[in-house]
């Protein structure tokens, strides 16, 4: 994704800018400003999806903006998600894009939609699951404040209401998020990102003594990060704990064995 906050411009927008049409003109031209259709551009760093929505007659939603946010996405699907708001209409209706027909409200930025929108989006598309990770994600980037929450909490689900309440501020990662929300039905006492004496801050605590670490995308696999793992884990052991690690794929497309091993390792402690 592209770092621009807002990759597509509009000609009214460069208007009241200040730009005259024979500047416009020359920085087509010059390839400062990329024609999308018409009265509406892309800055040169904008990202195919940016681009891709304003082709098609809205801006970036859903998943797809979620990600252009920098939020923790489980999507991986990079069919772009295009918000249309009522009264515009599809200029690309043989592409693969999902449409969003959402009204901006009171107040809410015509050009993209607001940060609870996209969530919401997230909600209905993909379910309470995905829409708990995205949640957390941007609580902890802090682009969600109290009005977005409360809007939220007005036009969520039962299950978009379940995963505000269980939300939190200061998730370190998605998986970590995804731990919590899929043992949440299971009665566990589960504490994120504590300091156990002896061996530091730890992804997770189940009870008093089973440790969870969860490794991402990132390897953990060479010599030098492996080593201090075991360290780390045997130093966990010498104070009465245990620790299970999980990667990235096991927590995403294997759970039920990480569920039985959390489980197991519960009943033998």
């Amino acid at each position: 994704m592209c770092e621009l906050r807002h990759p597509i411009v509009r000609l009214r927008q460069l208007l009241d800018d200040g730009w005259s049409q024979r500047r416009v003109q020359r920085a087509l031209r010059s390839g400062e400003l990329i024609h999308m259709r018409i009265g509406v551009y892309a800055w040169p760093e904008a990202c195919d999806e940016a681009r891709t929505a304003a082709r098609h007659g809205g801006a970036m939603a859903c998943v797809t903006a979620a990600r252009h946010l920098g939020l923790w996405v489980m999507d991986d699907d990079r069919a772009p998600h295009v918000w249309m708001r009522p009264g515009r209409r599809s200029h690309d209706d043989a592409c693969a894009c999902t449409e969003h027909w959402d009204a901006p409200g009171p107040g809410e930025h015509r050009r993209d939609p607001s940060v609870a929108r996209v969530l919401r989006q997230i909600l209905t598309c993909y379910g309470g699951e995905a829409f708990f990770v995205a949640l957390e994600s941007a609580r902890r980037r802090d682009l969600l404040d109290g009005d977005g929450m409360r809007w939220l909490s007005q036009h969520a689900n039962a299950a978009g209401r379940e995963a505000l309440a269980l939300s939190r501020d200061d998730a370190d990662s998605g998986l970590e998020s995804l731990l919590r929300w899929r043992l949440r039905s299971l009665g566990l006492r589960v504490q994120t990102q504590v300091r156990i004496v002896g061996v530091g801050v730890v992804d997770a605590l189940i009870g008093d003594r089973l440790i969870i670490e969860v490794d991402g995308r990132e390897n953990h696999d060479g010599p030098s990060l492996r080593h201090k793992d075991l360290v780390r884990d045997a130093g966990a052991a010498m104070w009465g704990y245990r620790t299970l690690r999980f990667d990235y794929a096991m927590i995403m497309h294997d759970w039920d064995l990480v569920e039985g091993a959390i489980l197991g390792a519960l009943a033998s402690l």
